[in-house]
């Protein structure tokens, strides 16, 4: 079949958008429209930039660098190995893969079928999740040509219905103190972020099939895909928030969030709506699920030089994640924080620094920088889960919205750059 280059940027768009738009991108936004209340468009926009914004500078950053390890590889080789297989396997079998099998249980199976055992529907989920990945080369083609068509047209069903026939008025006031953090820490469960590191390198494998060998060529397909996902994203973001908060007059914080989406979508379509829902939520997390597994198991294959195959990951990963998945969506969500609290700072620093990476030549630069944001957003981390109480970082500034962590990452990067400047001076 002939392609072009335009048809090709929609068909990997499409793709990306699937990869993004999984589990979580489904349950958080209702939720946070809910909590912001007359807030909601703020707590949407804090929620778009930590999701999608951060993951197409990460995307972005991988383009300009030529890969992941060239983003994450100038702290060194032992610590970036450390830091890369931590973000794979928050990505993949430890938190995001079994959230999918999860969600999907809980807001689909539960749902159409109720007394299903939940061991018997990971085991079956895990298993087309399998089948769907050992055509490791149409992964792509798979979500962005069959599946996602399908979602956009069952979440702009819902959308549409709510706009223009709302559930109830927007509330006067917010039902929480601090929006912009809520929505900032909400994009950071997605994971999208992290996954942008990976997906970078299913996207680059599609475009080189696709005939475009010359890696100009290629950043440019994935570039012009980043830009039809991101637009995508924003229109069922912006939808699914105020879904959330058109609901206002009928939910409260104490319900949990697949109760929140099957509330909204029995009062706007009824019975028959809330099939639609299943299936919609279904293909949203098996299209996440077939990336993040495809992802993780290419990423652990090429770290252990090819001696574990890339079927042979896919079978443990599968295996693992299903067995995570029992532990229920709520939980998995409560644990997924702290770790995301701890892991984002480091990496976001990493992605940023990347856009500069040609003009710094200090590797030092890159290693305490991110060392300083580790550090205290580990701080951070113990003082809002862990107990103990760390008063000094609640004086830094941007700590109210969770980016404490930010002064000392830079700290941390003008103290790498010290003594090559105090040499230079010397010598000089």
């Amino acid at each position: 079949m002939k392609h072009t280059r335009k048809s090709d940027i929609f068909v990997i768009g499409f793709a990306l958008f699937s990869m993004f738009f999984g589990a979580g991108n489904v349950i958080f936004p209702p939720y946070l429209g809910l909590q912001s209340g007359s807030e909601w468009f703020e707590g949407f926009f804090c929620y778009y930039l930590a999701d999608i914004g951060l993951a197409l500078a990460a995307l972005f950053a991988v383009m300009r660098c030529g890969s992941t390890e060239a983003v994450i590889g100038r702290i060194g080789k032992i610590p970036s190995t450390l830091l890369m297989s931590v973000i794979v396997l928050c990505i993949g079998p430890l938190l995001a893969i079994p959230r999918t099998a999860a969600s999907t249980f809980e807001m689909s199976v539960k749902l159409i079928i109720p007394g299903f055992s939940g061991p018997l529907f990971s085991v079956l989920f895990f298993l087309l999740i399998f089948l769907l990945c050992i055509r490791e080369s149409a992964v792509v083609d798979i979500v962005g040509k069959i599946l996602t068509p399908a979602l956009l047209l069952g979440l702009l069903a819902m959308i549409i219905t709510g706009v223009v026939r709302p559930i109830g008025e927007i509330p006067s006031v917010a039902l929480i103190e601090n929006v912009p953090e809520t929505g900032i820490k909400a994009g950071y469960q997605t994971l999208d972020a992290l996954a942008s590191l990976i997906f970078g390198i299913i996207l680059l494998n599609s475009a080189e099939n696709k005939g475009y060998t010359l890696f100009r060529d290629k950043a440019r397909i994935v570039a012009g895909a980043g830009i039809v996902a991101g637009i995508a994203l924003f229109i069922v973001y912006l939808g699914l928030t105020y879904l959330g908060v058109s609901i206002s007059d009928y939910a409260d914080l104490s319900i949990n969030r697949t109760d929140l989406l099957i509330s909204i979508v029995q009062r706007l379509m009824g019975p028959a709506g809330v099939i639609l829902f299943c299936i919609v939520a279904a293909l949203a997390c098996i299209t996440t699920a077939i990336a993040l597994v495809s992802a993780s198991s290419e990423y652990f294959s090429d770290l252990s030089g090819g001696r574990l195959s890339y079927k042979t990951l896919c079978i443990i990963i599968c295996i693992f994640s299903a067995v995570i998945s029992n532990i229920g969506l709520d939980e998995i969500i409560a644990v997924a924080s702290p770790v995301l609290d701890v892991v984002y700072p480091p990496a976001l620093v990493l992605i940023c620094l990347a856009f500069f990476s040609r003009y710094i030549k200090n590797d030092w630069i890159f290693r305490i920088a991110a060392l300083g944001a580790l550090i205290f957003s580990f701080l951070a981390a113990l003082d809002q889960y862990g107990g103990i109480s760390v008063p000094f970082y609640h004086t830094l500034p941007l700590s109210s919205l969770g980016f404490g962590w930010v002064l000392p990452a830079a700290a941390g990067g003008l103290l790498g750059a010290l003594p090559a400047f105090v040499r230079k001076h010397r010598n000089g």
